[in-house]
């Protein structure tokens, strides 16, 4: 795949099938999207392309709602690359972007730059400044520009029952499984690890203290989640707290401490990815650190005991 951060240095090689969209998280329903746009352009031979936004259109022009997104940018490239694209261009989304009126969008974008000769869309999908066009006057345009539009019907939306606002929700309160089902994968969180206080070695759970770099990526719920990751390689288990470490600090600094089993390397300013696959439960304030290294023991085990059991 291909991918291209500006509209300016795009170059299209051959005629495209393409669908828009920010696909956040490219979950399942997105995941269908993609799969029939890549078909369509394979039958057609048509290059595949998705063209994409960032930031999020919210973000911009509704700065005080401060969505988070299940994925960063970068997370968001490799899913989609893995599913096969040709092409993805992310077009940063500006205010004076979202000026432009639909006829412009089509002309400008869809047919001068990326040659399109189908655009798959979803039935309810709005363009243009304002949001004021939709897919018959996408219709329109493809007639005009000679360009075919196959819409996503309601029927085929609403079998997947699924969308980026319910993942949001459901990481937000801390509801794990809905998340990973309707992503179709586990909900991961990339980040450095950096050095902590050290209290986790005392207390016989060492931890990998996780910096996201990404203000706008969504962390769920505050408490403990069974996870795994892969470093350097190896496939590694563990247990993950994020919260503010009420028995021990008691701030309002948001902590994000991975422990990994029967593991002991130095990780230190490593970039690792954790897979979160169940949530354990809330975070506690512990009336001693025996009280909590009791809960952790405790934790351990049913983490040990999920990860013994057939997944599937």
């Amino acid at each position: 795949m291909k991918s291209v951060n500006t509209i300016e240095t795009y170059k299209a090689n051959a005629p495209a099938v393409v669908t828009i969209g920010t696909f956040d998280g490219v979950h399942i329903g997105h995941q269908k999207i993609v799969e029939r746009l890549i078909n369509t352009g394979k039958a057609e031979g048509l290059k595949s392309v998705i063209l994409t936004f960032f930031p999020h259109p919210r973000m911009v022009l509704q700065k005080e709602l401060s969505i988070k997104l299940i994925d960063t940018i970068a997370e968001r490239q490799a899913k989609l690359k893995a599913l096969g694209l040709d092409h993805l261009l992310i077009i940063e989304f500006t205010e004076a972007f979202s000026r432009l009126s639909a006829e412009e969008f089509v002309k400008t974008i869809l047919v001068d730059k990326l040659r399109t000769k189908k655009v798959i869309i979803g039935y309810d999908h709005r363009f243009g400044r304002n949001r004021n066009a939709d897919i018959n006057d996408l219709k329109h345009y493809g007639k005009l520009y000679n360009f075919e539009v196959e819409e996503i019907s309601a029927q085929d939306i609403n079998n997947v029952a699924v969308s980026s606002t319910k993942i949001r929700k459901a990481l937000n309160e801390g509801d794990i499984a809905k998340a990973n089902a309707f992503l179709g994968y586990n909900f991961t969180i990339t980040g450095t690890v950096i050095t902590g206080k050290g209290l986790g070695r005392q207390l016989g759970f060492s931890t990998a203290n996780i910096r996201v770099e990404e203000d706008y990526k969504l962390i769920p719920k505050q408490g403990a989640y069974v996870v795994s990751s892969l470093i350097d390689g190896e496939k590694v288990f563990g247990m993950l707290n994020i919260g503010l470490n009420p028995t021990v600090r008691g701030n309002n600094t948001l902590s994000i401490e991975a422990h990994f089993f029967n593991f002991n390397k130095d990780i230190y300013n490593k970039t690792i990815k954790i897979e979160l696959h169940k949530r354990l439960r809330d975070e506690q304030k512990f009336e001693s650190l025996e009280a909590l290294k009791s809960q952790l023991e405790k934790d351990k085990k049913t983490a040990l005991v999920y990860f013994q059991e057939p997944q599937g």
